[in-house]
């Protein structure tokens, strides 16, 4: 019978040696902090955008509510949240919603004149002569698609 000891068998390098024991538990740890750390700075960024959208929520803004209508805060109360909102849909047409059922404010568009949109609108038909060709083509009886 051939025993073997501790002089036969190979010699690793000492840091060889810690990595086999313990590499699975340095990899374990440094996970367990990036998921702490990713978990605080994502909180810190969300409590960010909520004091920035507190901040914006004043009488007279454009609001977007969760339903996706649109309307005018008329009045909310940001120290207490349980207190509905009231929003402005349309002159006299006034709704209670809950202070979270507004999604985010509404920065209004400069709107688009007339003249820029027949400006915009003659440029894409110079682009693209053929399509207005085939659009001003009316379609005959026997104009079918075929198999």
């Amino acid at each position: 019978m051939i025993f073997a000891t501790s002089q036969d068998a190979p010699q690793m390098d000492p840091v060889s040696s810690f990595f086999a024991q313990y590499g699975m538990l340095l990899l374990l740890l440094a996970l367990i902090v990036f998921m702490f750390w990713s978990s605080r700075r994502r909180s810190a960024r969300m409590k960010a955008e909520q004091e920035s959208k507190q901040r914006a929520m004043v009488p007279g803004v454009k609001v977007l509510l969760q339903g996706g209508l649109y309307g005018t805060l008329v009045s909310f109360d940001a120290d207490d949240l349980s207190r509905p909102a009231i929003i402005a849909l349309a002159p006299g047409v006034e709704i209670e919603v809950h202070s979270q059922a507004i999604i985010r404010v509404v920065e209004d568009e400069e709107p688009v004149t007339e003249d820029e949109y027949v400006a915009a609108e003659t440029d894409a038909v110079e682009a693209d002569p053929v399509a207005t060709a085939d659009s001003d083509v009316t379609p005959d009886a026997d104009d079918k698609p075929r198999a």
